[in-house]
């Protein structure tokens, strides 16, 4: 271009050219152009100055930004404040003290340059990064009385600087003064303090922010409220949750797809399934487009549900909308399908996931691993595991944690052993499920003494037993029939406050059903009336102890009903399978639905049976119950009544009294949250 006649450079190509050379660092290529511009009859003016000031200051000279704006001076060109903008924030970034960039700020408005909401903001930034309190609140309230109206930058600096001092609250005092002197601020600089609140977990100062935005006059968007609801349901306060997404519907601010999103996200954390389901419909019907955050969290949510219908009906709204499943998503519809016990349809799920290109991930790999683990198809885990390992994908201790419980499902205690050296060879560190998982072999395996050399272990290892721990060392122990080391244990567990007998079922609820159905007794007759039988629901990892314990607590019941003149049940019913697998030959093989057929039957009477209508489920009919509970029931070597166990410190009957036989369901759905290598008992209700 200089060496045409026709077109020659001006000030504004030369500008072009400092500021191009200037982000690149080449501070010399830049002083030389700078140079030769009035050789090539191109004068300077405030603008190759500046852009020659920011070319220094960007990269750390600040020093020589503050010649040029001297040298400027000098040949009576006169800074704008676009470059007293500029060599305040080089000055900022460099490291000038604060006393050198008031000067700086005192020199700008002595040359009668007003600062505008640039200079502030870059003098704020600077306070925030030095964590000037003081400094910032005088800033601020010049740039207020200026009548400079802050924006998002200004107050996502004073959050910044009083987050660092630990006090947030000055900066609602700062939005009050503005206020107060009819500066309103914007819904962006509230939703800034709001959001910084909400990162400390400081619900009461949100919800003030919230509501001296509303008396100010500040409607709040969909962002704002999108906040609060993060912030409600990160603290389980789902009713509130609920509460203010109605009053956002009233208020007429429209939710979008980032306020729904957070609603999957807390409902689905909060174990309110259906609820999650119910919002996506909701949000398809106010014509919100979904995105793939929405579809991750709403099969995810469906996956730690057992929803595998509404998650394969999502995974079709996926294809119909073009969209094609992430891997987070094709992951949730395994798990899905995994909690139903729908193997097959789990496993074309998998192979899809390579066809479309998603990758099954480490997640995907764990959930196929536990989902095989808890229906005892070691086999199964196995093939998954040596398959993971082809993929390139690392194996974890959630990944050993499923096989070493597979292996122990099945029986096969010398491959779960393997299974658990395997895992300290490839330096995954055992984890409390770990313990727990081997705790249960040894139970399984009906060895006593080094079942509680292991439970030891889990104490030594500064891990409080959880419950499950107690049931499967309870389970070996009454196996073994030393009944006094069983109350011990009961009482340990009072005194170490894990739970009483009551509790031994209590405690193991865990999440809640949308479904009534789950929580109903049925009599043949009719509904029961609630004086006629307790109810309640067990939804939770159990083991055969905890099954034998909770099945103990209730005969006593029972029995003490029995005493009493009570009505007994037209059919007794145990269930100990659910859903597909009810008409299955395998429901006998699993170790809870066994060992309950072997108390049942062989201990106490032949009078229960499989019925040939549903193999999911242990019968006696009252005629036989009755003789059962008076003492006459065919056992294989003595009378019913003294094949069961006392349970002293159970709260419904009275000491000395011998448990009886009832109804309970053992439902052995799969649960994405099974522990200790034992079969999942996802609801047990008493049915009567």
């Amino acid at each position: 271009m200089q060496r045409q006649i026709w077109c020659k450079p001006n000030e504004h190509i030369y500008t072009i050219m400092i500021g191009v050379l200037g982000r690149e660092g080449l501070l010399d290529k830049c002083s030389e152009i700078f140079e030769e511009m009035p050789a090539h009859g191109v004068g300077r003016s405030v603008f190759s100055y500046t852009s020659l000031i920011n070319a220094y200051g960007r990269n750390g000279q600040y020093e020589v930004s503050l010649e040029l704006l001297d040298r400027m001076k000098d040949e009576r060109i006169m800074p704008s404040v676009l470059t007293y903008n500029t060599v305040i924030n080089s000055c900022a970034r460099g490291g000038l003290d604060w006393e050198g960039l008031l000067g700086l700020f005192a020199q700008m408005r002595h040359d009668g340059i007003q600062p505008d909401l640039i200079t502030y903001n870059t003098l704020l930034s600077a306070c925030a990064n030095r964590g000037l309190g003081d400094e910032a609140e005088m800033v601020f309230r010049s740039m207020n009385e200026a009548g400079i109206v802050p924006d998002i930058t200004t107050h996502a600096n004073l959050v910044e600087t009083f987050g660092k001092l630990g006090k947030l609250e000055k900066v609602s005092e700062l939005l009050k003064e503005m206020e107060s002197e009819g500066n309103l601020p914007d819904i962006t600089s509230y939703n800034v303090l709001l959001e910084a609140y909400a990162r400390s977990g400081s619900m009461k100062e949100a919800i003030g922010v919230f509501r001296q935005m509303q008396a100010a006059g500040c409607v709040p968007n969909a962002t704002t409220y999108s906040i609060l609801l993060n912030l409600y349901g990160r603290h389980g306060k789902y009713d509130d949750v609920r509460e203010l997404f109605l009053e956002m519907k009233v208020s007429n601010t429209e939710p979008d797809a980032a306020t729904y999103n957070i609603l999957i996200e807390v409902f689905g954390e909060g174990g309110y399934f259906k609820e999650v389901v119910t919002l996506f419909h909701d949000m398809v019907e106010e014509n919100i487009e979904p995105n793939m955050e929405t579809y991750e969290g709403l099969i995810f949510a469906c996956g730690k549900g057992g929803l595998h219908e509404d998650a394969k009906q999502i995974l079709s709204h996926m294809n119909e909308k073009g969209v094609v499943p992430s891997s987070k998503a094709f992951t949730g519809v395994v798990e899905a399908l995994g909690q139903s016990a729908l193997y097959e349809e789990a496993l074309v799920a998998f192979n899809t996931m390579n066809e479309v290109g998603s990758k099954p991930t480490l997640e995907t790999y764990n959930s196929l691993i536990h989902m095989f683990g808890k229906g005892g198809l070691y086999k199964e885990c196995e093939a998954i595991y040596w398959r993971m390992g082809e993929s390139g994908v690392a194996r974890n201790t959630y990944s050993f944690n499923g096989m070493i419980e597979a292996f122990g499902q099945g029986g096969q205690f010398e491959a779960a052993f393997k299974a658990y050296v395997d895992m300290e060879k490839s330096r995954c560190e055992p984890d409390e499920r770990t313990l727990e998982a081997v705790l249960s072999i040894y139970c399984s395996a009906g060895l006593l003494e080094e079942s509680k050399e292991q439970f030891r272990e889990i104490k030594a290892s500064g891990i409080v037993p959880s419950i499950i721990c107690y049931c499967l060392l309870l389970s070996v122990i009454a196996k073994s029939e030393r009944w006094d080391e069983a109350n011990e244990l009961l009482e340990e567990m009072i005194t170490n406050r894990v739970s009483n007998a009551h509790q031994v079922i209590g405690h193991m609820i865990k999440g809640d059903y949308d479904d009534d159905i789950n929580w109903q007794m049925r009599h043949s007759g009719g509904w029961a009336k609630r004086h006629d039988l307790q109810k309640f629901s067990v939804r939770q990892q159990m083991s055969v102890g905890g099954a034998l314990t909770a099945t103990s607590v209730w005969l006593n019941n029972v029995h003490d009903m029995f005493t009493n003149r009570e009505d007994l049940p037209h059919l007794a019913a145990v269930v100990v399978v659910r859903g597909e697998m009810e008409r299955s030959s395998i429901t006998r093989e699993f170790p809870v639905a066994k060992a309950v057929y072997s108390f049942l039957k062989d201990s106490v009477s032949s009078y229960f049976c499989y019925p040939g209508w549903n193999r999911g489920r242990i019968i006696c009919h009252r005629p036989q119950l009755k003789r059962i509970l008076t003492g006459h029931g065919r056992s294989s070597d003595g009378p019913a009544m003294e094949k069961l166990v006392t349970i002293n410190n159970s709260p419904f009957p009275r000491p000395g009294i011998r448990a009886s036989m009832t109804t309970v369901n053992v439902d052995q759905h799969v649960n994405e949250d099974s522990e200790a290598g034992i079969l999942t008992s996802k609801l047990m209700t008493i049915t009567v």
